[in-house]
């Protein structure tokens, strides 16, 4: 039953980290039609990028301030605490590249990202260490890729040199994050 219950909720992270079509007031849906209206055609692309990375970005700092109480391994807590602060880091980082290029991302949680935390926030204990290891090792996987693909085919110079810097950090991540999910799965 757990199983089915991740392998549904994996869609709705994957869709927060590319879709971009949901309610008018969605965070992240604004985001991108300010961009689309300011930007040039050029950079809308690494506007969609930039407002992705800065959705999953809040999205798994929050769920990483979440699993400080509600994860009962120290194994999940001590890689949350790593994510608040790297994560929380390269948060701020895409802030102030968003600014200098003039892209608005999102202020909060989009739609998706805020069901997904609803979701996480019920959960306690071994359940909470399950699923949330399970996801953001799924995330970061997801992220790795995302990041080398605006790295490589990014129009804009410092983008895709900002993406490109990342892509070792968040390799990094990955491999933390799949430890950290055997440890939990090892400990039935």
């Amino acid at each position: 039953m757990k199983k089915i219950i991740i392998y549904l909720l994996l869609p709705v992270y994957a869709a927060s980290l590319t879709s971009c079509m949901a309610s008018k007031t969605d965070s992240k849906r604004v985001a991108m039609e300010e961009n689309k209206s300011k930007l040039s055609k050029e950079i809308c692309k690494d506007s969609k990028f930039a407002v992705c990375a800065a959705d999953a970005g809040m999205l798994e700092v929050k769920l990483s301030e979440l699993a400080q109480t509600n994860a009962s391994s120290a194994a999940v807590k001590q890689f949350a605490n790593t994510m608040i602060t790297d994560h929380g880091k390269l948060n701020q980082e895409l802030k102030a590249l968003a600014a200098e290029k003039k892209i608005s991302l999102p202020s909060k949680l989009s739609d998706k990202s805020q069901k997904t935390y609803d979701w996480f926030e019920k959960k306690k204990g071994e359940d909470f260490d399950k699923a949330y290891a399970k996801c953001i090792t799924r995330a970061h996987k997801m992220k790795v890729c995302e990041f080398e693909k605006e790295a490589k085919k990014g129009k804009d110079a410092e983008m895709k040199k900002w993406a490109a810097e990342k892509v070792p950090v968040l390799k990094g991540h990955y491999e933390m994050a799949k430890n950290t999910c055997k440890e939990v799965k090892g400990k039935k």
